[in-house]
């Protein structure tokens, strides 16, 4: 693992200090991973929301499509 100083006013050095006792965390090295983390994981959504969005139109979610994905869940649950 590769080691990262980060330096911070004391307000926020307090802050995190803070969020590492409340949260639970046992270092504010894990805190910081774990937002690193979460920015991924908003990076990642935004980006397949873009393609989502920028791909061509699929079939409408209505009852008959509802009704074939319950249709698959029992199949699976008894199958």
């Amino acid at each position: 693992m590769s080691t990262m100083n980060i330096s911070l006013p004391d307000s926020l050095k307090s802050f995190v200090d803070e969020q590492v006792v409340q949260r639970g965390y046992g270092t504010s090295s894990e805190y910081v991973r774990e937002l690193i983390r979460k920015d991924q994981d908003r990076t990642r959504l935004r980006g397949l929301l873009l393609q989502g969005a920028e791909s061509a139109p699929g079939k409408p979610a209505d009852a008959a499509y509802f009704g074939g994905l319950r249709d698959r869940v029992q199949r699976r649950k008894t199958g």
